[in-house]
């Protein structure tokens, strides 16, 4: 069984948001800042992890390290979206994607 976090309500928005700011906190990017995860990418992490941790640990981890390497020092959808991570995220990465732009779901909390 996988569990992970549900944005369907605020209460849920809330705690995914503070989540990637607590991630977001720990991560050292020349060019990160503040806001990268719990504002700019906060609805496309929902979407490309599912609201799994460990999707979203590992998507996060394998960005940083891309984007030290090729230089960036920042986590962007366009480097993000070059990385694949587990099977049960991807398979749901579309429709989760789709849910967001119509406003069906939403992970943030504004």
């Amino acid at each position: 069984m996988s569990c992970s976090f549900d944005v369907d309500e605020q209460k849920g928005r809330d705690v995914w948001r503070a989540l990637l700011k607590t991630i977001e906190s720990k991560i050292v990017l020349t060019d990160g800042g503040q806001g990268m995860l719990a504002d700019v990418l906060n609805d496309y992490l929902w979407a490309r992890s599912d609201g799994r941790i460990g999707s979203l640990m590992t998507l996060i981890n394998r960005g940083c390290s891309l984007a030290i390497r090729n230089g960036d020092e920042v986590l962007t959808q366009e480097l993000l979206d070059s990385i694949p991570v587990d099977v049960a995220a991807e398979e749901t990465r579309l429709g989760n994607a789709a849910a967001i732009r119509s406003g069906q779901k939403k992970a943030r909390t504004r």
